[in-house]
């Protein structure tokens, strides 16, 4: 298995250093509100690299933290009048619903920073003996960038490009903006508190010149240097995330990391291309911004949302559209059409194909069949695209009865890979026993849907299933289901 490393800029074999387990870890979500799509795109990928390396035999060992303390969490708890932890659990609890919609394998651990602070006090106070983080004037411990002659090895960034306090290279706001620090790229490592944190607030590590404990709450990158160090080792295989987080977050995670351990952190990097929707960059204001319950709302189906999400490489940018939605339903239906035909030619009942009665192929088994050319995709820089599209021209080949059971294994473990569940055919009512109000209905939703009127069309999908009937869209049209 090959995959793009974002240190060297080449495509690299992928591999377990200690001959075991693939040790990799992957940025979660910060919890302060619903998970969008382009946070689930980035997941999902990461899904599909955390079960194609399964079938490669790697043996993933997977960690993917929860960031429950930072100022976004801290404003949103004390906006609704609620602890952190109430506030956070909350959010939390959210977006593990949304992962098993998704069909999304949850992390063998996943570490709350919360639960973490003495791992992330014990690197500050490392730093801060080896003269790599000093006390700034407000109280905060630093980062001294200057000291770490390697910084901006992963994005090929300088920090002495970095011209003002008020943007980092990406534009944003920097996150420590409002903190007195030696240096404009320096970063905060521990934040001493302020009124605005009300009661988040923890014993930090102490001021090497009064030798008491500064109270305060971590900086966020800090927490993921820590949990990693922790669960998978000082140094380990693969760390992963979206573009995004390539600078500053990822680089400062180095930075910190080998200057406070003595050795390398991450031997190999993957990084996730956002995607657009509709065109352009998501945003609430353009009313292009989506989470998987708006999307649910409309009428689409989180099985075909997670094969849109994954049907682009992760080096490649996705265009999110609601018709690209409707085309990956439709799609899913197909590929549900295709696996029955297959269970049927094979004499597999769909359930043993879906439950543990039908295994799924090894790596070697599927390499004997059609399928083999979408498993090669997979292992060549984890390209979803051509696997997505291999697959498909395996399942027009005609099949003989004698290798049906091989193929429908082989096509189990692609499934598996791709972490994709085919939607049930649905049996569609014939337009004769439709009532015309039914019919009117339907059609004034489809022309709402046109007219991107979401208001009107999700009242009218209300409408249609208080009477008792489920509206199915097609990319060009739309039929009607009796519940």
């Amino acid at each position: 298995m090959r995959l793009y490393d974002t240190l060297t800029r080449s495509v690299l074999p992928l591999f377990a250093s200690d001959g075991k387990r693939l040790r990799f870890y992957a940025c979660g979500p910060t919890v302060y509100g619903p998970a969008h799509i382009g946070n689930f795109r980035t997941f999902s990928l990461v899904d599909v690299l955390r079960r194609t390396s399964e079938v490669a035999g790697l043996n993933p060992f997977y960690v993917r933290n929860i960031t429950d303390v930072d100022d976004k969490t801290i404003k949103g708890s004390a906006k609704d009048g609620v602890p952190l932890t109430a506030f956070t659990e909350k959010w939390t609890k959210k977006f593990h619903e949304d992962c098993a919609r998704l069909n999304l394998i949850a992390p063998d651990v996943e570490p709350r920073a919360t639960t973490h602070i003495a791992e992330q006090v014990a690197i500050v106070e490392k730093l801060l003996a080896k003269g790599y983080a000093y006390v700034g004037g407000d109280g905060s411990v630093y980062y001294k960038v200057a000291a770490f002659k390697d910084y901006g090895k992963l994005s090929h960034f300088h920090p002495e490009e970095l011209v003002t306090q008020e943007t980092n290279s990406a534009g944003k706001a920097n996150a420590a903006d409002e903190y007195d620090r030696d240096h404009v790229a320096d970063f905060a490592l521990w934040k001493a508190a302020k009124d605005e944190d009300g009661q988040v607030r923890w014993e930090g590590p102490k001021d090497p010149a009064s030798g008491t404990p500064i109270i305060g709450r971590p900086g966020w990158h800090l927490e993921c240097s820590a949990m990693s160090a922790k669960y998978l080792g000082e140094s380990f295989d693969l760390h992963a995330g979206g573009e995004d987080l390539c600078f500053p977050h990822h680089e400062n995670e180095i930075a910190q990391s080998e200057a406070a351990n003595g050795v390398p952190f991450a031997r190999h990097w993957m990084h996730c291309v956002h995607l657009l929707a509709e065109g352009k960059k998501m945003s609430k204001s353009l009313g292009n911004f989506y989470t998987l319950a708006d999307l649910l709302e409309k009428g689409f189906d989180a099985r075909a949302v997670k094969y849109l999400l994954v049907s682009v490489h992760y080096r490649a940018q996705l265009n999110f559209t609601l018709d690209s939605v409707k085309g990956a339903e439709s799609a899913m239906r197909r590929l549900d059409k295709a696996v029955n035909a297959l269970c049927a030619k094979a004499g597999v009942d769909r359930a043993a194909f879906e439950g543990d009665a039908l295994p799924r192929a090894s790596a070697e088994e599927v390499a004997k069949t059609s399928f083999a050319p979408a498993l090669d995709s997979l292992f060549d820089d984890l390209n979803t695209a051509a696997a997505l599209g291999a697959m498909w021209e395996a399942l027009k080949n005609e099949k003989s009865a004698a290798d049906a059971k091989a193929e429908l294994a082989a096509l189990k473990t692609i499934l598996y890979a791709l972490g994709i569940q085919p939607i049930p055919a649905k049996d569609e009512a014939p337009a004769s026993d439709i009532p015309e109000e039914v019919k009117a209905l339907a059609e004034a939703r489809w022309e709402a849907k046109k007219a991107k009127d979401w208001a009107k069309a999700d009242t009218l999908r209300k409408e249609l299933t208080a009477k008792g009937w489920t509206i199915l869209d097609r990319k060009d049209g739309f039929d009607l289901k009796k519940n």
